[in-house]
């Protein structure tokens, strides 16, 4: 039998402002708490290589916490879009976002999430990596698609769930919920080895 947190002393933070890591959280049925994502500017050093970016990000978040009591558990994620050795952000306007769609467009890229779970005794970071492939896109699309859905706040100016998702990738090999924002997959075997949940 599964034994959720409610089950023990631990008090779990998700410190997102993300609807999509929420959403994918609540659907394991562990309880947790939201709180504010911290207010950081997500920059890294410049030798940093793709997973080690999302890492390096996810624990920067997770530094700004300094206050924890015992008996919480916080949790951090950041996601990026790897591109031929770029990484792909929030775009930060529309011109960016269909400069970015365009660059996705008929090209295989990887979606990496790095996740920190954090105590004030120990922490815990690990990734998760999918290949998505998108089909050629017509330009027609990517304007439909930006002007209606707005992907500003996604990584790679897409939302795998959305619109675009549906009509515009071909494939996809690893975790789909990492491409929507949270591998939850992993985050709960990780939450198990960490000591929070049990069965």
């Amino acid at each position: 039998m599964v034994k959720f947190n409610a089950d023990t002393n631990y008090e779990i933070l998700l410190a997102t402002a993300s609807p999509r890591r929420q959403e994918l959280l609540a659907q394991t049925g562990i309880q947790f708490k939201i709180v504010k994502a911290p207010d950081i500017v997500e920059d890294y050093p410049n030798n940093l290589y793709r997973e080690n970016i999302a890492t390096f990000l996810a624990e920067k978040k997770a530094a700004a916490f300094q206050d924890l009591t015992k008996n919480q558990i916080l949790i951090t994620a950041d996601t990026i879009v790897w591109l031929n050795d770029i990484v792909l952000g929030k775009p930060t306007d529309y011109s960016d976002a269909f400069q970015m769609l365009k660059l996705l467009s008929g090209k295989s890229h990887y979606v990496i999430t790095g996740v920190c779970i954090k105590s004030i005794e120990k922490t815990k970071t690990f990734y998760s990596e999918t290949l998505v492939r998108f089909a050629n896109l017509e330009d027609e699309e990517i304007r439909y698609y930006i002007e209606k859905y707005k992907p500003f706040d996604k990584a790679g100016a897409y939302g795998i769930q959305e619109w675009i998702g549906k009509i515009g990738i071909d494939y996809i090999e690893g975790s789909y919920y990492n491409v929507v924002g949270l591998p939850v997959q992993m985050l709960y075997r990780e939450l198990k080895k960490f000591g929070v949940l049990s069965s």
